[in-house]
Order: C-alpha cells, then structure tokens, then sequence
C-alpha cells in the first residue's frame, strides 16, 4: 500500500490580493485622510498643492508598498507557523503561532492546540488496538494451521481406514476451514499498515500445481477434467498473493461446479499485458449480478450455495489484486461458466517461457 501523501498548500488567492481584501478598509481609510488632507492644502493653497503634488503622490505610493511589504512578512511567518504547528501541534510551536497570530487569537489557538493533541493521541491508541489485533489475527492464523496439517496428514494415512462418505466429509470441512482461516489472514494482511510481500519471480505452473494440490480431494469428489499449460512460465509477483487469487478461483469452481465440470488454465500474452484465463462450465452468474461480484459482501443468485457463500472470496481477490499491481476481471453467462481473467501488465509479466 501506498503512503498517503499530502497535497501541498496552496493559498487560494496570492499573498498580495488576500492583504488588499483583509486590510481593505484600513486601506481606505488611509486614502480618503490622504485625499481630505491634499483637498484642504487645495483650498488653501493651491499653487503650493501643484508644487506638491508628485511629492505627496510619492509619498503616498511608498507607505502603501512598506504596508503590503510588512503585513506581507508578517502573513508569510503566520503561515509559516501555522504549518509547523500543524505538522506537530506540540506546546512549543503553539507558543510560537501566538507569537505569530498575535494575542487576538491566543484562546483561540490554544483551544485547537488542546483538541489537536487529544484527536492524536485517540489516533495512537485505536492504532496500538488496531496493531495488536492484527499481531492477534495473523497468530490465531497460523495456529490453526497446526492442527489442520495433522488433521491433512491423518485423512491421508488413515483414508483406507475410514469410510468413503466420512472421508470426504471431513475433506469437504478441512476445506472449509481452510478457506475460511485463509480469508481471515488475508484480509488482516489487506487492512494492515505493515505489508510483507515478496516480489520475486514465480512460477505460474508451480503455483497452479501447488492450489490444485490442496484441492485435489473435492476436485477428484467432483471428477473435475483440469488443464493448465504444459510449458513453465515465470510472472514477477509476489507468491503467496498469486496462490491466494488462483485457490479463489479454483474454490469457486469446486463450489459452483455443475456435470462434467472442467476447470482450464490458458496464457494469453498481447503487447501491453499477459493474461491468465481460469475458466470452469459451472453455474455462471446472471448478467445483472456480474458487476456487483467483487464487492464486499455480495452474494447474488446462487441457489442452493447462497447460505454458505460470504461474499469475500472475490472481494479479497480484488483487493490482494490492487495491492500486487494486477488487475482482475471476469466475464460469465449463466449456466455456461465463469472466465476469471488475472492481468499481468507488461513491467509485471511474463519473464520467459520454457
């Protein structure tokens, strides 16, 4: 995730004119005196009045420019110090604005001072929270992990043992699990400030082999017909991101299957970007839900399957996306499958083919 960076400052209206608009009346003031007191030399005198005239215009002309020169330094060091304070609404610097701003504004500036420092450090506790929940999440995480290998390693030596039925029960909840502690990761990961990606370059065959490994079980329940490229290629992303996108697609695929489902993998390299194609013949989804399926929550027509589905699968699948760098779409036509597209562009893909 990107760094927030905050815009510039930038005055509306330039230091000159916001003077002339704050000061205005002063201003006049000073010219209806100048203009009675030249009137008056007038009417007194007037040949001494013309003698004058381009002394008193003169005059005139440099009190107003050592006016605007002055408020201008004095505007310049008020905005000055109010930056700084902004930056680190600390005491000192908040003694420093009212030097700047003048005693007029002293309550006033101690008041923002005051609710500056409790708006930060409200900011810094719920950030502490927030950092400790996550440390929370990511633990219980990979802690559950412990007992689900054992419980993968046990349903793989014992499954003579056990009974067909039983057996693919507790595959389908091992699954489940799985998925469901995944997403929780994940979506820890998303949210937190601190992200640990490793970009290298990987593998896309390895990582296809690697998802369909620990969804064999539910794909050879549901006699799934797989293909994926024969030949390596290698993308430069970050690895566990990319296993998380492809078991999405292929957990949607097991769940929406239909008869005789196929699950196909296929490379399409352009100029500009290269394209990974995960297609299955499942139930699809409906032309007017497909451009709500990423968003968070959403669950759309999916029969039987709606009271499991969450509606984070693909949300999270969106958002890992954005963080790699990648872009995913996806097209479907109800009962005719679902296209979900993985865009590799062309600084981020693929590096060779074998």
């Amino acid at each position: 995730m990107k760094p927030a960076i905050r815009p510039a400052f930038k005055p509306a209206i330039k230091p000159v004119l916001k003077i002339y608009r704050q000061y205005a009346p002063c201003f006049l003031l000073l010219i209806g005196m100048d203009g009675f007191s030249s009137l008056l030399l007038w009417l007194a005198d007037a040949e001494a009045f013309y003698s004058l005239l381009s002394i008193i215009v003169l005059t005139s002309i440099l009190l107003f420019s050592t006016m605007c020169y002055v408020l201008g330094r004095l505007n310049a060091r008020r905005i000055q110090a109010y930056k700084a304070f902004l930056d680190q609404p600390d005491e000192c610097r908040e003694k420093l604005l009212v030097k700047a701003a003048g005693e007029t504004y002293a309550d006033d500036i101690h008041l923002l001072g005051f609710t500056l420092r409790e708006k930060i450090n409200a900011y810094e506790q719920a950030q502490m929270q927030l950092s400790d929940y996550e440390e929370y999440v990511e633990s219980w995480a990979h802690e559950t992990k412990a007992p689900l290998s054992l419980l993968t390693m046990i349903l793989d030596n014992r499954r003579d043992e056990l009974p067909e039925q039983i057996s693919l029960r507790l595959d389908i909840i091992r699954s489940r699990i799985q998925e469901s502690t995944n997403h929780m990761l994940y979506y820890a990961r998303l949210k937190s400030s601190r992200k640990d990606y490793l970009f290298e370059p990987v593998s896309i065959r390895s990582c296809i082999e690697e998802v369909l490994e620990d969804y064999m079980p539910l794909l050879e329940e549901k006699q799934f017909q797989i293909e994926y490229p024969s030949s390596g290629c290698t993308v430069y992303t970050d690895r566990r991101g990319l296993l998380f996108l492809l078991g999405q697609a292929v957990s949607n695929a097991v769940k929406y299957s239909n008869h005789d489902p196929v699950l196909c993998f296929t490379l399409e390299q352009t100029d500009k970007e290269d394209i990974l194609h995960i297609r299955d013949q499942g139930l699809g989804v409906r032309l007017c839900d497909l451009p709500y399926i990423f968003e968070k929550g959403f669950t759309g027509d999916t029969g039987s399957m709606r009271r499991h589905a969450t509606g984070m699968g693909l949300y999270l699948a969106k958002e890992m996306a954005k963080d790699l760098g990648l872009q995913i779409t996806a097209s479907s036509e109800r009962g005719k499958g679902f296209d979900l597209k993985i865009i590799f562009p062309s600084g981020a893909g693929l590096l060779e083919r074998v």
